[in-house]
């Protein structure tokens, strides 16, 4: 891709709208040293230095978008807590939009804590309640989906199998937004098999769409593009979703998409892998953003694995810019 052809399709994408529907969380890191093995156990004592948190989930596709455009929402469930509270804040703070942001004094915000020590990861304490929206909360959502209908371009089902993506919600608004001409993409979970329909594009990892396609796991093989398992895993899944497009990411390998019967290969372009938290964040994010901007699906694609390789570079739930994507495809 050439870097004028990048600009164009960046510049158009400062004008879309995206919403993002899933399961909202809290990221939260501990950063830290260990000077010592813990006299109660055998485990590291890790002295604090600093805390942070993040947009996590389905918050942090947005996030990722926000890089890009001037407009994006999210749609999800949090509780009238404490993770509740701030991750609103911090969602206001990246100007993200949440007034369509479902507030249930009865359900538990989504925290994920992960303790990191001389940049490693020691640990992940994670508070979650794994619970589907009432018929209520779906009608509110599906009512304000139909009343932005004029106001947004795409639709990212964020999946990560906490329940908030009900087969009646996923249903509804996929329907309405097939039929209103919008894009719509799928980050997909395998432990919360839906199905996907009226949709644009689906987007599972190797792992995700063995489990989704029912093939037994098999190991990589260079060159990916002669990997038959992985290309029979493909071939089933745009049957059975009923897809126009397949974008299954490899890690190290980078990416394969399907179209129409047809494979091709991406290369990774990740020089350095720090974390792997939230990639698949940025290729869904990135991926759809560059379809709702001209791009083809080739091009979206290789924009997703440029974005991706960007960000497992980083430490925590990290997100790109457009400086440092056209930095990757050396446009600057």
């Amino acid at each position: 891709m050439t870097p004028a052809r990048l600009d164009e399709i960046l510049d158009r994408a400062r004008s879309t709208r995206v919403v993002v529907l899933g399961d909202l969380m809290l990221d939260e890191f501990v950063w830290g040293k260990v000077g010592r093995i813990s006299p109660e156990a055998p485990v590291p004592v890790v002295e604090v230095t600093r805390e942070t948190s993040y947009p996590g989930g389905a918050a942090n596709v947005a996030r990722n978008l926000r890089e890009f455009i001037d407009r994006t929402s999210v749609i999800g469930m949090v509780g009238r807590d404490r993770g509740g509270r701030q991750l609103r804040e911090l969602l206001e703070e990246c100007k993200i939009e949440t007034s369509d942001v479902v507030e249930d004094e009865a359900f538990s915000t989504i925290v994920k804590t992960r303790i990191i020590a001389r940049q490693q990861q020691v640990v992940r304490v994670d508070r979650e309640e794994i619970r589907p929206p009432s018929a209520q909360q779906v009608a509110l959502v599906t009512g304000s989906i139909k009343r932005q209908l004029n106001d947004f371009d795409a639709v990212i089902f964020e999946d990560y199998g906490k329940g908030f993506l009900s087969a009646s919600l996923v249903q509804q608004v996929s329907e309405i937004s097939c039929a209103a001409g919008k894009i719509v993409t799928v980050d997909p979970n395998p432990r919360h098999r839906l199905a996907w329909a009226n949709v644009t594009a689906v987007k599972p990892n190797r792992s995700e769409a063995f489990v989704a396609a029912g093939i037994p796991w098999s190991d990589p093989i260079e060159p990916a593009s002669a990997d038959r398992p992985l290309l029979r895993a493909g071939s089933i899944l745009l049957e059975k979703w009923d897809t126009k497009l397949l974008l299954i990411t490899l890690g190290e390998q980078g990416m394969m998409l399907f179209e129409a019967g047809e494979a091709w290969h991406i290369p990774t372009k990740a020089r350095q892998v720090f974390d792997v938290s939230g990639a698949g964040d940025t290729a869904i994010a990135l991926f759809t953003l560059a379809l709702c901007s001209g791009a083809t699906a080739r091009e979206a694609a290789d924009i997703s694995n440029h974005a991706s390789a960007v960000v497992v570079g980083k430490l925590g739930t990290a997100t790109v810019t457009r400086e440092e994507l056209r930095r990757s495809f050396g446009s600057i």
